[in-house]
């Protein structure tokens, strides 16, 4: 549908990336979604075969042996994952998270140690920031990380970490002080001695992906595992999630958004009525229609804001407009794709439920639709409390391939 037509502009090696996910994605992932869906819990070994395809390392400089290619191909390899699967799009998605801390804050010691493998997917990274009394208000969590001598002794839980039970290496945010100077990030790694990986809770959609909890019990890390200087730990959590976080998920959105109007389009060829395809009525057209102006406005969102992002330009209220927009727009889809199915839509042998359940999935993280637009609102007021994409635009602009 969309996807051809739009990959017509793209830069050659751009086509060929994508080409080359689209045909992963299809015969090693779809085949996959049946067992996926009936589990419910973690493919971990799918999960490790996409990593070790380098997708994790897209950007990744080169000389820690990433892709280099920057965001717009990162948000190429993401989309056609989603394409396909949801869950599979979430796990890049959610490991880039983890590649996003280290390459902003870490040192040259935590760059050579860590990159290398998470680039050629030995190693699958997470970000732990999220608590049970605490929810998005970072400034609440209560996790700790106490100093003794050249240590660090963490206690807390963490919840919906993307990737808990599949990642490596934790970058958990606790609190080392008051305020919003008293957060610290550390990179822990998940065999550690007081990590605890808490079971899989199944969950609506998403099927194949895991977001779990995780608890340390005295957990001790060596302080060269702390990222940046202590105090950082809140710049850590924003900057991932505005930077990384809010583009890769409006990457999963478009992926999910493409199929649900592909798969919606084609039902209506088949399925007929009044002695003519479904298609041909004009209130069918006109919901159509409406899902194919809704996916071409949040494509143009989603990859003007990382292009932007690439070239090292100013782009925070682009990227929150991107996941405001593809959200909104792929949720407003899902229930006319539900309508016209009508009860049809209903049942497991058609995938249209689980692009419904999964669509759901992506509102809350990086903040949800309300978060975008208080944000947004404060863009208008001339009161928005700086740029994480001019304060870091060197650290995230790449070696594109749109202008390879």
């Amino acid at each position: 549908m969309d996807g051809p037509h739009a990959a017509d502009h793209e830069h050659p090696r751009l086509r060929r990336l994508r080409a080359e996910v689209q045909e992963f994605a299809e015969t090693q992932v779809r085949p996959l979604i049946p067992s996926m869906e009936a589990a419910r819990t973690v493919a971990y070994e799918l999960s490790r075969t996409i990593a070790k395809r380098g997708w994790i390392g897209a950007t990744v400089p080169r000389a820690y042996g990433g892709m280099g290619a920057g965001h717009v191909a990162k948000s190429v390899i993401i989309e056609e994952l989603s394409r396909v699967s949801g869950a599979m799009g979430a796990m890049v998605q959610a490991s880039q998270l983890g590649v996003a801390k280290i390459l902003h804050f870490g040192d040259e010691v935590q760059k050579k140690t860590w990159l290398p493998s998470v680039a050629s997917g030995e190693c699958l990274p997470t970000i732990a920031v999220t608590e049970p009394g605490s929810g998005g208000h970072v400034l609440g969590m209560t996790s700790t990380a106490v100093r003794e001598g050249d240590e660090y002794v963490l206690n807390g839980r963490k919840v919906y970490v993307g990737n808990s039970h599949v990642g490596d290496v934790h970058g958990v945010v606790a609190r080392t002080g008051p305020g919003s100077r008293g957060l610290t990030t550390f990179l822990v790694e998940s065999d550690r001695p007081g990590v605890h990986l808490l079971p899989e809770v199944p969950s609506m959609g998403l099927h194949g992906f895991s977001f779990g909890e995780l608890r340390f019990d005295d957990c001790r890390v060596p302080a060269a595992n702390r990222l940046g200087a202590e105090g950082d730990g809140l710049s850590v959590a924003y900057s991932s999630s505005v930077l990384y976080g809010r583009a890769n998920l409006s990457a999963v959105a478009l992926g999910i958004h493409r199929a649900l109007l592909e798969e919606t389009t084609a039902f209506c060829v088949r399925r007929r009525r009044y002695d003519a395809p479904l298609a041909e009525l004009g209130s069918i057209k006109l919901k159509l229609g409406r899902m194919q102006s809704r996916v071409m406005t949040a494509r143009l969102a989603a990859y003007h804001a990382v292009e932007l992002l690439d070239r090292g330009v100013p782009c925070d209220e682009e990227l929150i407009n991107a996941k405001l927009v593809n959200v909104e727009s792929l949720l407003d889809s899902a229930r006319a794709a539900m309508e016209i199915h009508a009860a049809c839509g209903l049942f497991t042998d058609r995938p249209i439920e689980r692009y419904l359940r999964d669509a759901h999935h992506v509102s809350a993280p990086a903040g949800t639709s309300d978060v975008q637009l208080l944000r947004l609102g404060e863009v208008a007021l001339g009161s928005d409390k700086g740029s994480w994409s001019a304060r870091l635009g060197e650290a995230v602009r790449g070696d594109p391939l749109v202008t390879a």
